[in-house]
């Protein structure tokens, strides 16, 4: 099991944008470099990517939630 991290403060979205379909979902196949929702600090958006292969078993925060650097964003289970 791998855990995806907040690299800065901020707030984390799952969507590029409204109306926009989520980079993605719980039950995904995720890979290497993919991805899987950002971070905005003063109207700056910094991707999130996963640094592993696996199955995202989870989101840590809501859509839209503040994050703090360290903070678990995403639980991917690693295979």
């Amino acid at each position: 099991m791998a855990i995806i991290v907040s690299p800065l403060p901020g707030i984390f979205y799952r969507k590029p944008g409204p109306g926009k379909p989520p980079f993605a979902n719980e039950g995904d196949t995720i890979v290497i470099g993919q991805t899987v929702g950002i971070v905005e600090i003063m109207k700056q958006f910094t991707e999130i990517q996963s640094d592993v292969a696996g199955v995202l078993q989870s989101f840590e925060v809501d859509d839209g939630a503040m994050v703090n650097p360290g903070d678990a964003i995403i639980v991917i289970h690693e295979g």
